[in-house]
């Protein structure tokens, strides 16, 4: 445990990774199996970087992100069925902070520490007394390095832009519209990567105590089994 902080009556699951690694797939999965509130680490930076949008704030500009994060306002209300409803200054985003313009906003307001730190802050608070699934890229190594259950989730970066290409199809298919063409896909992933493991502040790494888990050649199904039953035994060890 942290040294200010209380014991915990449950866990917390720690799940880091890449982008588009499944993380988001396999912690909705643990918070339902075991009843545990799921946190989605990525949804609030998605949050916060839309709001940075709405108010033309410069995405390189730390101290002006700053200041807006002093009047922010950020709710992960838990839903049974589609996961969480996410809450900007009191309206409804859950849908919005899924497009594209968005996501790379967040991957750009991460990179600033005192961004993470101050988001750091407010994913403690939410998880402080245990019984959450956190997932994002710091989550074992800087939010919650005490966490009882850490995973590390990876893929190759061909297979995450390959999964990640056939859900914009889908979404695309959806809304009528056209998608990124895969190999753009894997460009922009392959960027992505970089700015997350090379940047100054929390860089993407696995926790020296996490179970690494390589989903490349495995089915979904394969990877929530094997991630259940390493926190069944977690559990069961104490």
């Amino acid at each position: 445990m942290m040294a200010d902080s209380k014991p915990r009556l449950r866990p917390v699951i720690a799940i880091d990774g890449p982008a588009g690694a499944g993380k988001s797939t396999l912690a909705a999965y643990l918070a339902r199996r075991f009843g545990f509130l799921n946190l989605e680490t990525g949804a609030m930076y998605r949050a916060f970087a839309l709001k940075a949008l709405q108010n033309s704030a410069p995405l390189d500009d730390e101290a002006e992100l700053m200041e807006l994060a002093g009047s922010t306002r950020i709710v992960l209300q838990p839903q049974q069925r589609e996961g969480n409803r996410v809450l900007l200054d009191g309206t409804d985003v859950t849908r919005r902070i899924r497009d594209k313009d968005v996501a790379e906003a967040a991957s750009r307001v991460s990179v600033h520490g005192r961004v993470r730190a101050w988001m750091v802050g407010l994913q403690r608070a939410l998880g402080a007394e245990g019984g959450v699934v956190m997932e994002g890229r710091d989550i074992g190594t800087k939010v919650f390095p005490d966490a009882e259950v850490k995973i590390f989730l990876d893929a190759e970066d061909v297979v995450r832009s390959q999964r990640r290409f056939f859900q914009n199809v889908a979404s695309a298919e959806a809304s009528a519209s056209v998608g990124p063409s895969q190999a753009e896909v894997l460009a922009g992933m392959r960027e992505r990567d970089a700015r997350d493991r090379e940047r100054a502040s929390s860089p993407l790494h696995p926790a020296r105590d996490a179970v690494h888990l390589d989903s490349s050649s495995l089915t979904l199904e394969e990877v929530c089994s094997q991630a259940e039953a390493l926190v069944r035994s977690k559990i069961a060890g104490g």
